[in-house]
């Protein structure tokens, strides 16, 4: 793990306590419909079919969309079980986020 891979799972751990994010298929599914999400975080080992279902609404609805570490991981960072897809609702955390991931 690199450091720019902490800095942006750190942040989202932060996100989480800040209780800025949703997290599970259905509910970013939800939320993206809905605009209230500003980045959805996808892990690389979601099935083709989440994949598909989450890149397909992201673009529709023209939100930004990060495929990220595995579900491991994601779930490591916010403190639960593994996470595939996690929706994170304040932009301000969105931008940083995605900085970090883009380094």
């Amino acid at each position: 793990m690199s450091l720019n891979d902490s800095k942006w799972l750190s942040l989202l751990g932060l996100a989480a306590r800040a209780r800025q994010i949703v997290t599970g298929e259905e509910l970013v599914t939800k939320e993206v419909r809905a605009q209230s999400v500003q980045l959805v975080l996808l892990s690389q080992d979601a099935s083709e079919n989440t994949k598909k279902k989450i890149l397909d609404k992201c673009s529709h609805y023209n939100v930004t969309v990060r495929l990220v570490a595995d579900r491991e991981t994601l779930g490591r960072a916010i403190g639960k079980a593994e996470r595939v897809v996690i929706g994170i609702k304040d932009s301000g955390f969105a931008k940083k986020m995605t900085a970090f991931i883009d380094q």
